[in-house]
């Protein structure tokens, strides 16, 4: 078992863009979820929190697998929720869950390493760019989130809660590898940074 797992959060629908499944959308000539999927190096199992949507709306790439998340509740906090119940069940848990959010088609492949090396005695390693924090990416200890993921709330409220570390990607890149899609405006810009960054159709993630 590796020391860590992955959830990618993908249970969003973009309101703004139009009801959109977002881990659908394609940038760089790749759907969302499958160029994250890509950068999670080093994780297993990789989970996917996919809410509400059935296999027909959104096919899993192969070896990801579907967690639910818990009756009643919706949204990341929850999608990260449903992965720490599925991990708790395993003979052997891993200690460390990376969650990240399906519509960062930037993410950074050396991230869990990196998080990895920085948690020591902290409970979470989260993303940061520009003075701004993204809870949705984020390396959780599992021991100690697991009694507390299921409270309600966001995750960001969490860190008042368990000892917090930022990995700041300032002065590493020129643009943020953590922005994300919500509007038609910031698709059409992710695009045009990716037709430069990977090449229309190829793969790859931010070094």
């Amino acid at each position: 078992m590796a020391r860590a797992a992955a959830v990618i959060l993908a249970g969003g629908r973009g309101e703004r863009l139009g009801g959109a499944i977002k881990a659908n959308l394609e940038i760089g000539g790749m759907r969302l979820i499958e160029r994250v999927l890509g950068a999670l190096n080093g994780a297993a199992p990789v989970l996917v929190a996919r809410g509400e949507f059935s296999d027909a709306e959104l096919t899993l790439p192969a070896g990801a697998v579907a967690v639910s998340d818990p009756e009643g509740s919706g949204g990341p906090r929850a999608g990260v929720a449903g992965a720490v119940r599925w991990l708790e069940r395993l003979v052997e848990p891993p200690r460390f869950l990376l969650s990240v959010a399906v519509d960062t088609p930037f993410f950074p492949g050396t991230f869990l390493a990196e998080a990895l090396d920085r948690i020591e005695d902290a409970d979470a390693v989260v993303a940061r760019f520009a003075g701004q924090d993204y809870p949705t990416n984020t390396l959780w200890r599992l021991e100690v989130i697991a009694p507390l993921i299921a409270l309600p709330g966001s995750l960001k409220r969490l860190f008042a809660d368990v000892k917090t570390v930022r990995l700041d990607w300032d002065g590493r890149v020129a643009d943020d590898p953590f922005a994300n899609v919500n509007t038609p405006a910031e698709l059409a810009a992710l695009r045009q940074r990716a037709g430069a960054h990977f090449g229309v159709g190829k793969g790859g993630q931010t070094r």
